[in-house]
């Protein structure tokens, strides 16, 4: 009833996904009070967020540039609601960060901005039909979280930044080669200009398009996104991006900018799939997923900061959606996107978590963060449940996604299922290891109430633990006839 009342609205759902984070851009940047910029970053995210939802029932025609189908509507609706839950916790984040004087409100007007700049850059490359315009949106997400990584000024942040900035380049540039092998390979058949650009355009004369180089394009092609996703061993970016970066950017760069990135190889693994003659592209999905996996699984042992070991969990949980669309088939194609949507929702929960201890605590050092179940027993226990759920432990949602995976990897390739099994144990033992040191024991450090809000936490939390023992009708057929398109 809700959608449909939605889809009667006097507006262009498409446009409004992208016309509203542009000129929330442009205001947020003008408006100096930084209580007003808070306020208007929420309902900015939350008005993009609704003009998503009418995607699922208002489908437009099909344009030059901008496209709707079941598989970008799966990305764009899960990214403008965690876009919106985690801008409702960085009004209170921020806020904080602005008190202890960590930023001045000239630096809260240019984070606003850049956030809702990163929400035009996200949306923008996943209604893309153009991949050429999907390359220059993936950049821009990637120039905004860039600056926003930096925001602190500190020697650690400046650093973490250049980083990001340089690996993200190379990544990007591998990328627009990709592209470029992609044009010249659909010229001799659609012919010169625009149409060879276009992904719908493509992927009908699929068939026809010269497959050697596709073959290359697609090697450049993963590793350039494989960069901006975290697959090992392109990953050297990221911890360092979650560690000194704000809070609030951890989680929309595990919640969201992964998963566009990811979205963009697995548009151009469908037109490889779509040519008999090109290599299969599972293989090497499968092969970087699976070695993603297991070495994030081994690095979180070693991981003295909080916010840096959930990046690699981060990228342990890319690696195992990567293999699950490796795999391909309907089966580990559902799981894949179960996966992802489940990891979104409970990665960005962990680091709203995360969020309030480094605040409470002034440290993300988790030798110095003890009894969290004692001294804060709402955030403590929230935070153990997150990570409970991250493990993989039933009856939560992250269970039944990898268990879907596994299954669907022990019917098709038996071998393949014991390194993927191995893996997870090992991340399992790593996660459970670290949330007994810091959720039990003896409390340490400061005492302070938290006085952020917790909805944003416990909302991601909710939706994790319903997706664990009941997924409603609709929301399967979907994620099936996504899981078909994938093939």
């Amino acid at each position: 009833m809700i959608l449909e009342m939605l889809a009667r609205l006097p507006f262009e759902p498409v446009t409004a996904v992208l016309a509203i984070p542009a000129v929330a851009t442009v205001v947020l940047a003008l408006l100096p009070w930084y209580r007003a910029t808070a306020r208007l970053n929420v309902v900015a995210t939350f008005a993009t967020f609704l003009a998503a939802l009418t995607l699922l029932v208002a489908r437009p025609a099909r344009g030059t540039y901008l496209f709707v189908d079941d598989l970008n509507v799966v990305f764009v609706v899960l990214g403008t609601f965690v876009g919106f839950t985690t801008s409702a916790f960085s009004a209170s984040y921020i806020g904080h960060e602005l008190e202890i004087g960590r930023l001045t409100p000239l630096h809260l007007r240019f984070y606003h901005a850049m956030y809702q700049a990163l929400m035009f850059a996200m949306n923008l490359a996943l209604l893309a039909n153009n991949i050429g315009l999907m390359w220059v949106a993936i950049e821009l997400a990637t120039l905004t979280t860039v600056v926003m990584v930096g925001i602190y000024r500190t020697h650690e942040a400046l650093e973490a930044a250049w980083k990001y900035f340089i690996l993200g380049s190379v990544g990007i540039a591998l990328a627009l080669f990709g592209t470029i092998l992609v044009y010249m390979a659909a010229r001799p058949v659609i012919g010169e200009g625009h149409d060879a650009m276009v992904w719908t355009e493509l992927m009908e004369k699929a068939r026809e398009l010269n497959p050697e180089l596709l073959n290359v394009a697609f090697i450049f092609l993963m590793l350039g996104y494989g960069t901006k996703v975290g697959l090992a061993p392109l990953h050297a970016w990221l911890p360092d991006a979650h560690a000194e970066g704000p809070t609030p950017i951890s989680a929309v760069l595990s919640g969201l900018l992964l998963n566009v990135a990811l979205y963009a190889v697995l548009r151009f693994k469908m037109i490889l799939a779509a040519n008999p003659a090109a290599i299969a592209p599972g293989p090497l999905m499968a092969t970087l997923g699976l070695v993603s996996l297991i070495f994030a699984g081994f690095m979180l042992y070693r991981r003295r900061d909080i916010k840096r070991m959930f990046a690699y969990s981060s990228i342990e949980h890319m690696g195992l959606i990567a293999f699950a669309f490796g795999m391909g088939g309907p089966l580990a194609n559902f799981a894949g996107l179960l996966h992802m949507t489940m990891h979104s929702l409970t990665k960005s929960a962990i680091f709203f978590a995360v969020g309030h201890i480094s605040q409470v605590k002034g440290t993300q050092k988790i030798s110095e963060i003890r009894g969290l179940t004692e001294s804060h027993p709402v955030l403590g226990w929230g935070l153990v449940l997150g990570v409970v759920a991250i493990a993989g432990l039933p009856p939560l949602g992250i269970f039944m996604s990898e268990f879907l995976i596994v299954s669907s990897t022990f019917a098709r390739e038996p071998l393949l299922a014991i390194p993927l099994v191995f893996g997870l144990l090992v991340a399992f033992g790593a996660l459970m290891l670290r949330l007994s040191e810091v959720a039990f024991g003896e409390p340490t450090g400061s005492m302070a109430a938290v006085e952020a809000s917790y909805v944003p936490l416990f909302s991601h939390l909710a939706l994790v633990a319903v997706a664990g023992v009941y997924l409603p009708a609709p929301l399967v057929t979907w994620f099936e006839n996504v899981a078909r398109l994938l093939g």
